[in-house]
């Protein structure tokens, strides 16, 4: 298959645009309209593990200021850079978080946000848990046992909160924050915020213990039961009957697509960024597959844009994605752009938390901030 791929994308990257053989799709969903921009709250805002910029957007359009993105991935920190040029970003080395003093930002940041990384606890890896050299999340309770925020929030898989992970999650996150701030653990579903595609996140929420203050993770603002697409009722977020929500879009009506009489969220998009392979495969499992295949989407390789999508077709047909599409999928705008090649700028979306989860998280946070006043 990869040697097939290879000589039909020679092919295609050798023709002209009079060999389009699929119109480009213009996408439905703007993610933008997921999370209309808030006015400035005051407060502010530091970002470790940043990746692709999930959290920061989310934060940032929330009303948070903010103060430093810390991200060891070049690309990923040139994602931010060319997307906020204004902001203050360290990357590559700069961006270790091992390496960093954070007594410099003691006074300075009022929330302290980030996803260590997930390899050690995603049940696409071997699951060694703090046996794994990618086990970052002691920097993560150093960064905010120092710096001192009002708040702090840690994202990952859902898996970490399974009882494999209880001890290590107990050990050594919870049991050394817990001293300062009361801790809160819940997970957030990707389409209860808007956004077409099945994930979810596990998510570790922080207050301190000064502030004498009650937090309610966010309610659903959308609901996917409509869809063909596994839904599980027990997962909908507490109180989403009691409020307007609306109904999420499937994957071909976000993506712009014909309609075909079936429509369902994506799958989970995976992220190949930290592989021994530069895949252009957003595909996580063979029940995967046949979910993409319902859709009539290819998952198998992700073209650079929708132009050379539109040019590279299957051979069953089916849509070829485009880095664009991915990112919708994920929740991020059009406007913003994604760094780098083809497999890191996906390695970016999948690893990243979608910006509208991100953006509803930071509101509910912002509002338990604004109680303690």
């Amino acid at each position: 298959m990869a040697q097939k791929s290879a000589r039909a994308k020679r092919e295609a990257l050798l023709g002209s645009d009079s060999l389009l053989v699929r119109p480009v799709n213009i996408p439905r969903l703007n993610p933008d309209l997921l999370m209309p921009q808030v006015e400035r709250t005051g407060f502010r805002a530091l970002s470790l593990f940043s990746g692709g910029g999930g959290l920061d957007i989310g934060f940032d359009r929330a009303g948070f200021e903010h103060v430093a993105s810390y991200e060891i991935v070049t690309g990923a920190a040139e994602t931010l850079r060319l997307n906020r040029p204004n902001w203050k970003v360290f990357g590559g080395e700069e961006g270790d978080v091992s390496r960093v003093d954070w007594k410099k930002y003691r006074g300075c940041v009022d929330v302290v946000h980030g996803g260590p990384p997930c390899q050690p606890f995603s049940s696409a890896g071997r699951q060694n848990g703090h046996n794994d050299e990618r086990n970052l999340f002691p920097e993560f309770v150093r960064a905010v046992r120092t710096i001192k925020p009002q708040a702090f929030v840690a994202e990952n898989v859902r898996a970490l909160g399974l009882s494999k992970f209880r001890c290590f999650l107990t050990d050594q996150v919870l049991d050394p924050l817990s001293k300062e701030y009361r801790v809160y653990t819940f997970e957030l579903r990707a389409p209860d915020f808007g956004v077409p595609q099945v994930r979810t996140r596990f998510f570790i929420f922080g207050i301190n213990r000064s502030l004498r203050t009650e937090y309610l993770p966010p309610r659903s603002t959308h609901y996917s039961d409509h869809l063909r697409s596994g839904f599980n009722r027990n997962l909908f977020a507490q109180g989403s009957m009691d409020r307007r929500v609306e109904p999420c879009m499937g994957a071909r009506q976000a993506l712009g697509l014909t309609d075909i009489g079936f429509d369902a969220l994506a799958p989970t998009l995976r992220s190949g960024l930290t592989g021994p392979r530069h895949t252009t495969s957003i595909l996580s499992s063979v029940s995967a597959l046949k979910r993409w295949s319902e859709l009539q989407i290819w998952p198998n390789g992700v073209a650079s844009d929708r132009e050379q999508a539109a040019r590279y077709i299957p051979d069953n047909g089916h849509l070829r994605l485009a880095v664009a599409d991915c990112a919708i999928l994920q929740g991020f705008s059009e406007s913003w752009q994604i760094s780098g090649p083809v497999y890191v700028a996906i390695g970016q979306i999948g690893n990243s938390v979608a910006p509208p989860v991100a953006y509803h998280l930071a509101r509910s946070i912002s509002e338990a901030l604004f109680s303690t006043f």
